[in-house]
């Protein structure tokens, strides 16, 4: 009959446990020294391209006026969202390869889940906002000014950051509301829900986190639906169109957008390898980005 009640002593010592973490333990990207200060170099040279890919995207759309276009404005949003992944959790990691220590404090845990889900949730927001400016683009190019006005767009990025917001808030409150009593070891180089969830030992609120992560899912399964639903009819127009030139060209303003949406839903390491490779998917294919890019480098003294 003892194993029905709860222990009082054992829950005080489980919110104990909880109440004692003053740091997380995050998992070490090698063993030895030399692979230690080989990850360290790869981070840099992989957080160094993308500062420099993004900082001149955001530079040549924020000075080229000709760049002051809906499509190069959601651009500079997500070259914006994507410095702030990279910058939430790979200085850490570089620290750490250097240094040689898996230390993250409690509260630095905290800010970098908040940051890294504001920022995933906003490049997410965002290139569903892209996809909705192709299909606008290319399915009702008579309309294109009237449904992506200067104000229409500012309110729509205004949503995806606020969206992404309230989302992160919500999940890192509840995250590290949960009292957790199974060490504070985390199977990742970054603090991650998942992962903190592992740790926790309380079944209530195990539940009422995995319910939000539900719903987050289901949003962003819905941003996968729209942005399917808008490509299959990009397809459709794209093939009505009577000159095998104009198709290319329409066709070709897509593939930047679908590059960088399949990076960013296959990828695992989804903080790290997009913010990097999509200023360079987006240069390579996009003539006036390049073309602004080369200007602004012929400036320079």
């Amino acid at each position: 009959m003892i194993a029905f009640f709860t222990d009082p002593h054992a829950k005080a010592q489980q919110m104990s446990n909880s109440s004692s973490i003053r740091h997380f333990l995050l998992l070490a990207l090698a063993d030895t020294r030399q692979l230690q200060l080989l990850h360290f170099c790869l981070l840099l040279g992989i957080s160094l391209a993308a500062l420099l890919g993004n900082g001149l995207i955001i530079s040549a759309v924020a000075c080229g006026h000709h760049l002051h276009t809906p499509m190069f404005f959601f651009l500079l949003n997500l070259a914006l969202s994507d410095l702030g992944s990279i910058c939430t959790t790979v200085p850490k990691a570089m620290h750490n390869s250097l240094w040689d220590t898996r230390n993250i404090s409690y509260t630095g845990c905290a800010a970098q889940l908040f940051m890294l889900v504001f920022f995933i949730s906003a490049e997410l927001s965002l290139l569903t906002i892209m996809c909705y400016d192709r299909y606008v683009s290319i399915c009702k190019p008579l309309h294109y000014g009237t449904l992506l006005g200067s104000r229409a767009c500012a309110h729509m990025a205004a949503a995806a950051w606020a969206s992404a917001f309230l989302n992160a808030l919500m999940h890192t409150a509840n995250t590290f509301s949960l009292p957790l009593c199974h060490g504070n070891a985390l199977g990742q180089f970054f603090c991650e829900i998942p992962q903190i969830l592992k740790l926790s030992c309380s079944h209530s609120n195990f539940l009422r986190e995995l319910g939000l992560i539900a719903v987050s899912a289901c949003l962003g399964f819905g941003c996968f639906v729209f942005i399917v639903f808008s490509y299959v009819q990009i397809f459709r127009a794209v093939l009505r169109i009577p000159s095998e030139q104009g198709r290319h060209k329409a066709f070709s303003t897509c593939l930047p957008h679908l590059a960088v949406l399949s990076l960013f839903l296959s990828t695992v390491l989804y903080s790290v390898v997009p913010p990097a490779l999509n200023p360079l998917i987006y240069s390579l294919r996009n003539q006036e980005l390049k073309d602004a890019l080369r200007k602004m480098m012929t400036r320079l003294p």
